[in-house]
């Protein structure tokens, strides 16, 4: 097996990760912004670590609205539970078409860090790279 801990808690973590596809999906900030705690840490290619959901918010805001449609589909990769504290792997794929025309496909990974506070549990910090890309 892959991953280890409490199944209930895997499973909410699922559900946090769709939960977090279907707001990009429906280019839904309020849902998206909420998986988030208050002082995460979001790192993207390019940007680094953006430290702090009121940071990143506007940037995600930004560059969803440079896209007519997203596509956006995850598959779990390893995950450990441990307590209110976890971490996972998910493999991402994206199918993105800008408002300008060009359509891309994307293939990235996650690295993410969880926490649980009040019995939900949360993005702490999401790493992402891109592991393949292609434009047309």
């Amino acid at each position: 097996m892959i991953s280890s801990g409490p199944i209930e808690d895997r499973l909410a973590i699922r559900e946090l990760v769709e939960s977090y596809n279907d707001a990009v999906m429906r280019f839904d900030g309020e849902a998206w912004a909420a998986n988030w705690t208050d002082d995460a840490i979001w790192s993207l290619p390019g940007a680094g670590e953006i430290a702090g959901k009121d940071n990143f918010f506007p940037i995600w805001q930004q560059a969803m609205a440079d896209f007519s449609f997203v596509g956006f589909f995850a598959s779990a990769g390893p995950m450990t539970v441990s307590g209110d504290t976890a971490r996972a792997t998910w493999y991402q794929q994206e199918f993105l078409h800008q408002k300008d025309g060009t359509k891309r496909a994307i293939t990235g990974k996650y690295e993410d860090d969880y926490v649980k506070q009040d019995g939900r549990w949360y993005f702490q910090k999401r790493v992402y790279s891109i592991l393949n890309e292609a434009s047309e």
